[in-house]
C-alpha cells in the first residue's frame, strides 16, 4: 500500500513540474481568467439533427439562466479555444495483453487532436505511469507511447482521475481549457466483492471533485465484462455499478459517457470525443444573486437562436459560504 501511494505522489509531483514547464505555449491565445466571482461553464453544444451538424456559435446566441433568472455572460471563449488534454488509459484487467491495440489506438487519438491542443498520457492499473507530459510535439508523443510499459497490480481507477483532476484544476488559470478521456471498464477494486487493493478516495468524493472541477471528464466505458468474469471471476454486479458510476462522471461533467464494445473500436470512439472536444464553448458569469450562502444554485443554458441546437453543461454549483 506505501509503495501504491509513493507512486500515486511520484505521479502528482512529476505532473506538478509537467504543468510548470509547459506552461507557455508555442502559439499565442487568448487568456481566461477567473475569479472567485465568476461562474465558468464548459458548454457542449450538440445538435438535434444528426444530418446537421452544430454551427460556429458566438456569445448573443446563449442565454444563461441560474435559479430560473437570466444572467448577463461577462466573459466568452468560442469552440476553437485550445485544450489541454489527459489521455487516461486504463491497462489492468483483460486489456494488459492487448497493449499493442491500445498503443494504436492512443496515436490515432493524438492523430485527431488539434494542432493547438497540448497533449498528455497516462497509463494506469493499481499504480499510475505518466507516459508522456503535456506537450505540442506529436512526433514525441507517439514515441511516448510506444515505449508504454504495463502498470503492474489490480485496478485503482479512483485515484487516477482524482489525481490528474488535480494537476488540471491547479492550472485552471492558464491560457487554456483542460480534460481527461478516460477508457476504462471502470471496474476499481474498491468496489464489493472484487479482489484486491482498492483506491484511497470514496467513489462519493470523487464525484464531488468532478461536479466542481474545471476540467472537463470524457469517460469511454470499454466492456471487460465477460473477459473479466472468465478470466478472474470478477463478479457481473461490479461492472453494472461501474457502468453506473462512469454515467454519473459524465453527468457531473456535462459531458456524454461512450461506448467502446472492443479496443478495435475505440478508433471511432475517439474520433466522436475530439469532435464533441470542438464543440465546447467556456462561458462566464457573475450571479445576480451574490448572497454567500453555500447553497446550490441550478443553472441551465439555451441556445433560442437555433431550435436544432442544444446545450448541455454542469447541472450547477454550490455557492460560496460566508466566513464564520
Amino acid at each position: 500500500m506505501c509503495s501504491a501511494r509513493r507512486q500515486f505522489a511520484a505521479l502528482l509531483f512529476l505532473l506538478s513540474v509537467v504543468v510548470a514547464g509547459y506552461g507557455q505555449s508555442a502559439e499565442p491565445v487568448e487568456t481566461i481568467r477567473v475569479d472567485a466571482d465568476l461562474v465558468d461553464l464548459k458548454v457542449s453544444v450538440v445538435s438535434l439533427n444528426a444530418k446537421s451538424p452544430a454551427t460556429t456559435l458566438g456569445q448573443n446566441d446563449f442565454r444563461i439562466l441560474e435559479n430560473g433568472q437570466p444572467q448577463d455572460i461577462s466573459f466568452f471563449a468560442a469552440a476553437d479555444t485550445p485544450f489541454d488534454l489527459v489521455l487516461l488509459l486504463d491497462l489492468s484487467g483483460s486489456s494488459h495483453d492487448k497493449l499493442k491495440l491500445i498503443r494504436k489506438s492512443a496515436k490515432r487519438f493524438v492523430e485527431q487532436t488539434r494542432s493547438s491542443d497540448r497533449v498528455s498520457v497516462v497509463a494506469f492499473s493499481n499504480t499510475a505511469q505518466l507516459v508522456s507530459p503535456l506537450t505540442e510535439d506529436r512526433k514525441r508523443l507517439k514515441k511516448a507511447i510506444d515505449d508504454m510499459r504495463e502498470p503492474e497490480g489490480g485496478t485503482r481507477f479512483w485515484d487516477a482521475l482524482r489525481y490528474v483532476l488535480a494537476i488540471l484544476n491547479a492550472s485552471e488559470n492558464s491560457a487554456r481549457r483542460s480534460a481527461v478521456v478516460v477508457m476504462t471498464d471502470g471496474v476499481d477494486n474498491a468496489l464489493p466483492d472484487v479482489f484486491g487493493e482498492g483506491s484511497q478516495i470514496p467513489f462519493d468524493r470523487l464525484l464531488q471533485i468532478v461536479r466542481v472541477s474545471h476540467a472537463l471528464v470524457f469517460p469511454i466505458y470499454l466492456d471487460t465484462e465477460d473477459q473479466e468474469y472468465k478470466r478472474h471471476r470478477t463478479p457481473r454486479s461490479a461492472f453494472a455499478i461501474a457502468r453506473q458510476q462512469l454515467a454519473q462522471l459524465a453527468g457531473a461533467s456535462g459531458t456524454n459517457l461512450y461506448r467502446a464494445d472492443r479496443l478495435e473500436d475505440l478508433d471511432n470512439v475517439y474520433q466522436q470525443v475530439i469532435g464533441d472536444l470542438g464543440r465546447v464553448y467556456s462561458i462566464g458569469y457573475r450571479p445576480s444573486q451574490a448572497l454567500r450562502d453555500g447553497k446550490w444554485r441550478v443553472v441551465s443554458v439555451q441556445i433560442p437562436t437555433h431550435n436544432d441546437l442544444s446545450a448541455r453543461t454542469k447541472q450547477g454549483y454550490y455557492a460560496p459560504a460566508q466566513p464564520d
